[in-house]
């Protein structure tokens, strides 16, 4: 089981894609592919003494789309995918640990289309929002970044869903969503087996409550271990606002600290992404610089 220890190698490797966002105003296009180099140019490579894993480079975004089309870019971010899961094939080979600049949240197919590769993993999706838009809810998908959650559980066209025929990538039963701020969200979840703690009950009732819960899901001896996803938005607004879809009610710094800590605990943490920080709505770079002390906390 690959996972994190004292000794094992943190491998950055770059996912710079926002093919599965909407353009945040007319002939604009989002700005998330730049979140990783803000992070490097704030020290992050340095400063945990990590290994250099390079960029995958992601296929041209198009911006336009109207209901009907399917996935915005969807071929796109299948092609990208396939790309992305073998460079973490690469890193996991090695024996590394990867970390995923993200780029928005559909580059979770990437790693979980690797993972399956290998096995049956879990997955910890740490975010504000549950991301489970998918045509049984949905008068029409749209967007794989709040679709992407309901694409790696087998939710969709079958081209992003059924890469290599391996669908799905993970099993409902083997992941615990972390993080949501609308209690109304469990809907999504009714008849999934899809474990779920909102914002509300992390803050309520603390990181080991929640930890526990995980573990239940995650460290179970018919896994081979678990991915874990974490999208900027999981911090409230007034932590860090520079995401795409800020939403009152998140945690704060040393909240998250605690739970990802925590997470990266339990046996068979093989890997994490970082996704949805934007910065074009950073234009200080107090935001990145912020990012990067939370990472650095976690990681070092």
């Amino acid at each position: 089981m690959n996972t994190l220890t004292r000794d094992k190698r943190l491998s950055l490797v770059d996912a710079p894609s926002n093919l599965g966002l909407r353009p945040p105003a007319r002939d604009v296009v989002p700005g998330t592919y730049k979140a990783p180099w803000a992070l490097r140019d704030a020290g992050l490579l340095e400063r945990l003494g990590a290994k250099d894993a390079g960029a995958v480079v992601p296929p041209r975004y198009v911006a336009t789309w109207k209901p009907g089309d399917g996935v915005r870019n969807g071929p796109a971010i299948a092609d990208y995918a396939r790309k992305l899961a073998d460079r973490l094939a690469v890193v996991r080979r090695a024996g590394d640990f990867p970390v995923v600049l993200g780029g928005d949240c559909s580059i979770l197919l990437g790693p979980m289309l690797a993972l399956r590769r290998d096995g049956r993993f879990g997955l910890a999706y740490v975010d504000a929002h549950t991301d489970f838009r998918e045509p049984a809810n949905s008068p029409y998908v749209g967007s794989a970044a709040g679709e992407d959650l309901a694409l790696v559980t087998g939710r969709g066209d079958g081209y992003l869903v059924d890469i290599d025929g391996l669908k799905p990538y993970v099993r409902d039963e083997d992941v615990v969503q972390l993080g949501a701020r609308d209690e109304d969200d469990l809907r999504d979840f009714v008849e999934t087996g899809i474990r779920m703690r909102t914002s509300a009950h992390i803050i309520a009732d603390g990181t080991d409550a929640t930890l526990a819960a995980a573990a239940e899901v995650l460290v179970r001896p018919d896994l081979d271990g678990f991915w874990l996803h974490i999208d900027a938005d999981i911090l409230d607004p007034s932590v860090l606002g520079a995401v795409d879809t800020p939403t009152p009610g998140g945690l704060d710094r040393r909240q998250l600290t605690d739970l990802v800590r925590g997470l990266l605990t339990l046996p068979g943490a093989a890997g994490l992404e970082i996704t949805i920080f934007d910065p074009d709505l950073d234009p200080t770079g107090t935001q990145a610089a912020l990012l990067t002390d939370i990472l650095v906390d976690i990681l070092r």
